[in-house]
């Protein structure tokens, strides 16, 4: 995997990092978003693939990216598919600090060390190329405003930032409810995508335990509050020390 393109958890951490305070929306459901958007770029890249509301295998070569590949690695060692749920909810310490040091590395964002009251230490990132933000926040304005079926990439980009609970950082108040609801309704536009987003938002929701049933055929700084967990039709079987953005 070529350097020259972004990662989905880069282009979610991003979408979700505010450009006036330096904190991430949503830090705890972003942590789980960005273990999705993990699964999700394998999928992309001929990594893995789903397998009903698992994750199998399909081909151990490295990517090219150390963090991608350490996932690759860890589903690999598991030697059988594993539930989207269980994975997303596993243990993630450090994962959306791990994205920031990354993309502060690359050159996409700044830290910015201030003291939080005072006295606490925090530190804070500011992009260092809006047109980046931009361009990745115009991807799903197109699709929400046109209503064309999106790219894959952009599908699960939409269906990660509803379930993760992004809708009112990108499109707040009474005004963005229609772009919130389309938002929302995007999930159905990538089969893995949605896969992931129902496995995040049913962590969230404790219900991890058991299967969720398959709809017949034909059928994460400053907190902002999340969209209610309203889930569409389920898409078919075949279908990351420094505290960060507090």
């Amino acid at each position: 995997m070529g350097r020259s393109r972004r990662t989905l958890p880069e282009e979610l951490l991003l979408l979700a990092l505010d450009p006036a305070t330096g904190t991430t929306a949503q830090p705890q459901s972003l942590d789980l978003g960005l273990a999705g958007a993990q699964l999700v770029e394998l999928a992309l890249a001929g990594r893995i693939a789903p397998d009903g509301d698992r994750i199998a295998v399909v081909m151990p070569r490295p990517t090219g990216d150390p963090t991608l590949d350490s996932a690759l690695e860890l589903l690999r060692r598991r030697g059988s598919p594993v539930r989207a749920v269980h994975w997303i909810g596993g243990p993630r310490l450090g994962l959306r600090q791990t994205y920031l040091s990354h993309l502060e590395r690359c050159g996409m964002v700044h830290a910015v060390e201030s003291q939080m009251c005072g006295v606490l230490p925090t530190t804070r990132y500011q992009a260092t190329d809006t047109a980046i933000s931009r361009e990745i926040r115009s991807r799903l304005d197109s699709a929400i405003r046109t209503g064309v079926p999106p790219d894959p990439r952009t599908a699960a980009l939409a269906a990660l930032a509803h379930a993760v609970g992004l809708g009112k950082h990108l499109y707040p108040g009474n005004e963005g409810r229609s772009s919130r609801s389309r938002l929302r309704d995007l999930i159905r536009h990538d089969p893995m995508g949605g896969l992931v987003a129902h496995a995040v938002m049913d962590v969230q929701n404790g219900v991890g335990a058991q299967p969720r049933r398959t709809a017949a055929p034909g059928g994460a700084g400053r907190q902002a509050a999340a969209e209610p967990m309203r889930s569409p039709s389920r898409p078919g079987p075949g279908a990351m020390a420094r505290v960060a953005a507090r």
